[in-house]
């Protein structure tokens, strides 16, 4: 298994933009280190032949007795009834910067 690199906490900290005491650099040092430590482990497994998956476990629909599709409206009428709309999209407004 290879060496984990030590973790620039410095340097982690000022790209999430947080100011840590000294103990907090130590403390999330050593569990950055962990972490990275586990990603040395899974990467040592030997994968080939697992087939990817999107979830650990099987996901479907649920679906309860009756449930249908409603009615369908085109997207002119849909478009209509939008307080704004351009290229075939409501027009909302802008929430983030």
């Amino acid at each position: 298994m290879s060496e984990t690199p030590h973790i620039d906490i410095d340097y982690v900290a000022n790209l999430a933009r947080i100011e840590l005491t000294d103990e907090e650099k130590a403390k999330l040092g050593s569990q950055l280190d962990d972490i990275l430590g586990y990603f040395d482990k899974l990467n040592a497994v030997d994968v080939s032949g697992v087939e990817p998956m999107a979830h650990a476990h099987a996901v479907t629909n649920v679906w309860r007795e009756g449930d249908q599709p409603g009615p369908v409206f085109d997207p002119e009428v849909l478009m209509q009834m939008a307080p704004e709309s351009r290229e075939n999209q409501v027009v909302v407004p802008k929430v983030v910067e």
